[in-house]
């Protein structure tokens, strides 16, 4: 075989990636479902390296969901690396943070999650490329038979049918009945799920404060249900965070008036009529808006024209946000008090990213460690800044 493309509507990747394991294939695996996108590198049917642009798939957050490295550890990491430009397995490997056979079984780990979470994926298209051979690697020698990541796909088809009949949504809320719960171990995944959950942390709140992929937290929710100690609570599911929107949050001043940004521009529109708004926007300098409606535009009428455009604005936007956010240090500091950060409504990324506000850290470590793609996270930055949740204040020269 020398290649094969098309969607998954008429070819499921469970499908594709028995037939490449039944052939041990060797080439270059592309998937992808609008901006998200991941490439695989086989060998005689054996993944033996994978990259996807979602920051939940990188190496480092599967590294801190499993409990072998911190945010503050894989910060320092970073900074070695970006110094050095030896790859960040080796660089913890090297300073003693992680064992060899951890980095080993962590990658093995990424690349079968990076499959499995595309398996139900029922849009979006592939691309395999076969080649003679595969080109040398440098690092460490890790593969996963395709064969083995079909099998446990069949499995998860079934787990994820009995999952969602329980968890509807990532946006509920949980409650917990210590009563009920055995073995406890101070540490554990388990326990703390446990405390997120009583935190009052959504499904995806808790999702971000693990770094964790969803069938790797949901099978433990489910363990969990099964033992009667966790349930969904009856309180209103978290808010969803509208794309291409401003964050929304209320801040109350001394006047007790809100402070409110948000809307989805251009939901009434077509999309050419947005388009052109977005081009006003864009021509006037206006990042934001002008980001906000080419999005819009894609998503009610998806071309390479205006895939094309939202790229172009995504970039203009990325690099006015940094400049204003991180250039130079900025370390943010909250506005409000704790106890009143609880009672507003935000998103699950929001919260996880005020979470992440200690005086210490500065925008750009808070970022660069989150599983949040480094636009997404910048919007909301900005967002709590315009609202007066959030105030940056530059990092004193050292």
């Amino acid at each position: 075989m020398r290649g094969v493309c098309g969607d998954f509507s008429t070819m499921p990747l469970k499908d594709l990636v028995v037939h490449l394991g039944n052939r041990r294939a060797t080439g270059t695996l592309n998937v992808e479902r609008g901006d998200v996108r991941k490439q695989l590198l086989l060998r005689d049917g054996h993944v033996i390296t994978a990259s996807s642009n979602q920051p939940r798939e990188y190496f480092g957050q599967f590294l801190i969901n499993q409990g072998h490295l911190t945010e503050d550890q894989l910060e320092r990491a970073f900074s070695t690396q970006a110094e050095t430009h030896i790859l960040l397995g080796k660089i913890l490997i090297m300073t003693g943070t992680v064992t060899e056979a951890t980095v080993r079984t962590v990658l093995s780990h990424k690349f079968r999650e990076m499959l499995l979470d595309a398996f139900t994926w029922e849009e979006g298209g592939f691309d395999f490329r076969a080649t003679d051979a595969a080109p040398e690697l440098e690092g460490l020698d890790v593969s996963v038979d395709l064969l083995d990541v079909h099998r446990e796909g069949e499995f998860r088809e079934t787990a994820w049918q009995a999952i969602r009949a329980v968890f509807p949504s990532g946006r509920v809320r949980l409650e917990v009945d210590e009563r009920k719960l055995t073995d406890r171990k101070a540490g554990s995944m388990d326990e703390r799920i446990v405390q997120l959950a009583k935190d009052g942390l959504s499904i995806d709140g808790i999702a971000l404060a693990l770094h964790a992929t969803d069938f790797f937290l949901y099978q433990r929710l489910y363990a969990l249900y099964r033992q009667d100690a966790l349930r969904v609570s009856d309180e209103a599911p978290l808010p969803a965070p509208e794309p291409g929107s401003h964050t929304v949050v209320v801040v109350e001043d001394d006047d007790d008036d809100d402070l409110n940004s948000g809307g989805v521009i251009g939901s009434e529109s077509s999309s050419d009529e947005v388009l052109q708004a977005a081009q006003l926007f864009l021509d006037a300098g206006n990042l934001r808006d002008g980001e906000a409606l080419v999005r819009r535009a894609h998503e009610i009428a998806p071309t390479e024209h205006t895939a094309k455009l939202l790229r172009d604005a995504e970039g203009r936007l990325l690099t006015e946000l940094r400049k204003a956010l991180m250039e130079p240090s900025r370390v943010p500091a909250l506005m409000v008090t704790p106890a009143h950060l609880k009672t507003l409504p935000l998103t699950s990324p929001e919260r996880y990213l005020l979470s992440r506000i200690d005086g210490r850290r500065d925008v750009a470590a808070i970022v660069h460690v989150s599983p949040l793609q480094e636009l997404e996270a910048l919007k909301f930055f900005q967002g709590f800044v315009d609202t007066g949740l959030v105030k940056l204040t530059p990092r004193p020269l050292s």
